[in-house]
């Protein structure tokens, strides 16, 4: 009997002494966390952020560590953490980091799925644009003409398009990156005969944007591949 109680105090102990430990724990981190946001080291608040995750799970805390991994351009370990599949439950944050990360991994048609979510929820020209570019890159041309339908209508001359093919960034007015967008689905629906009305589209995009360099690079691109069907 005494050996079955003595037992009894000593897991009693032991479960106090890991509790307490736990709890140093919890609280270093948090202070860790802390002094590395004063400090903005970022690869410390991801290493903090784990250790807070493991010590105390919480779903706001995992999405802002996945939020933190997608501005440092980590996106699969962001994908880690909070999958791939679109869920009913996903927040707007959830979703964008997903369609986000797997546009970036160049995986068009499942960043297509949670673009859609986003743009059922709140509809935007902003999110048209990325829905239209990547059903171009789907080959779902009609779906994009919808998308550049709805942005262009939408779209107000202070909205802003970034761009960074270049060695230094840039950008456009969101008009202007609709009309570019429109030029690549026209030459996409028929790469032999649209040359010249994507490249008027796209002279339209330069005349909104003379910086655009994208619109220019393609239109480069579609005259050689003119000139090389010409003189096949």
């Amino acid at each position: 009997m005494n050996k079955i109680k003595y037992t009894i105090i000593l897991a009693f102990a032991f479960l106090q002494t890991q509790s307490q430990n736990s709890t140093d724990l919890l609280d270093h981190y948090k202070s860790y966390y802390s002094q590395m946001q004063k400090l903005g080291d970022t690869q410390g608040i991801i290493s903090a952020m784990n250790h807070l995750i493991i010590l105390e799970p919480n779903i706001k805390r995992q999405d802002s560590l996945a939020y933190v991994y997608v501005l440092e351009g980590k996106h699969r370990q962001a994908l880690a953490l909070l999958g791939i599949e679109a869920k009913d439950s996903d927040t707007d944050l959830e979703s964008e980091i997903k369609a986000i990360s797997l546009k970036t991994l160049n995986e068009p048609a499942r960043a297509l799925e949670h673009y859609e979510v986003l743009f059922k929820r709140s509809p935007s020209a902003v999110l048209a644009y990325e829905l239209a570019d990547l059903k171009i890159q789907t080959d779902d041309l009609t779906g994009a003409s919808l998308n550049i339908t709805y942005g262009m209508a939408n779209s107000t001359t202070d909205m802003m398009k970034a761009y960074y093919e270049s060695q230094t960034p840039y950008q456009v007015s969101l008009v202007a990156g609709f009309v570019y967008l429109k030029a690549i689905a026209k030459f996409r629906e028929n790469p032999k005969t649209n040359h010249d009305d994507s490249i008027a589209l796209l002279e339209e995009a330069l005349l909104l944007a003379p910086n655009f360099n994208l619109a220019t690079l393609a239109i480069d691109a579609i005259r050689v591949q003119k000139e090389g069907l010409i003189t096949e």
